[in-house]
């Protein structure tokens, strides 16, 4: 059969900017095997697949792979997968929010002006990171343990461990090593100075199927992990802009924000950049 297929820019603040998701719509009778298949082939980051909700709640199911693996949850194409079904023509049950299915639960996403926002997951692991990961962290990102100001597990699905380093120009200068023998997922944060647009500087590290260290354009579920940290340990208060990407070309701005009840919200722009269909297989 036919399927609706997009190519969506996620958190770029221009075209071409952000991190690409492809989304696969009416995917419900392709295995697992095949989805991973088809992510492999196109070779991006992550390919997220549209499919009918199991949940009464849920407007949309989505499963999401990236090369190696299927993924309970994950950011960009969260918003991503949002924005197509939106497209598609897409109608939520209510008015106000849009819940995606997807393997950690339902997420909340909420319409804004001029971008999607989604609901912070619970973090399914946290807490302090022991002093032998921090030292093998600091040898993959060719730093002294030194330079670690503090870090914490921040674990939404992926598997983050993130590090913080003394400032933003710090995140920007590492040259991290190109492999590493274990599967690891590192996010590294560092504040701009008061007066730059954007608040923190981040940078996501992560193991590919072959083993080598890969950075992530721009990264929705560290950032949501990021902010939950940066909100629990009194860094931040208030609403604030973080910026990825810069090492790898792009220019992705992601919006941090905290509703009166404690929720947070992780937002950024959405751009359909190509539609069509698949061909009948």
């Amino acid at each position: 059969m036919h399927r609706p297929f997009r190519l969506v820019d996620v958190f770029g603040q221009g075209v071409f900017t952000g991190n690409p998701l492809a989304v696969v719509a009416k995917a419900d009778d392709l295995d697992t095997d095949s989805m991973q298949q088809i992510t492999r082939w196109l070779n991006l980051s992550e390919t997220a697949f549209l499919l009918r909700p199991t949940n009464l709640e849920a407007d949309y199911r989505v499963r999401i792979f990236t090369l190696e693996r299927e993924m309970p949850f994950a950011g960009h194409p969260t918003l991503g997968s949002c924005h197509a079904w939106l497209a598609g023509g897409g109608q939520p049950k209510d008015s106000t929010r849009i819940i995606q299915e997807c393997g950690v639960g339902l997420i909340s996403v909420r319409s804004t002006s001029d971008s999607l926002v989604f609901a912070a997951p619970p973090l399914i692991r946290f807490g302090p990171v022991d002093e032998g990961k921090l030292i093998e962290v600091a040898k993959i990102l060719r730093i002294n343990r030194e330079m670690i100001v503090d870090a914490q597990w921040v674990d939404n699905g992926p598997g983050w461990v993130a590090v913080m380093l003394a400032s933003a120009e710090a995140v920007l200068r590492l040259e991290p090593v190109r492999s590493h023998h274990q599967r690891i997922d590192i996010g590294v944060v560092g504040a701009h100075d008061p007066c730059a647009e954007a608040a923190f500087e981040i940078r996501a590290l992560f193991s590919d199927h072959h083993g080598n260290l890969v950075e992530d354009p721009v990264t929705g579920s560290l950032n949501a992990s990021v902010a939950q940290w940066l909100f629990s340990t009194g860094r931040v208060d208030n609403a604030y802009v973080a910026a990825q990407g810069t090492r790898v070309g792009r220019d992705g701005r992601i919006l941090i924000d905290r509703d009166k009840t404690g929720q947070i919200w992780v937002g950024g722009q959405t751009r359909t950049m190509f539609s069509g269909q698949t061909e009948a297989w």
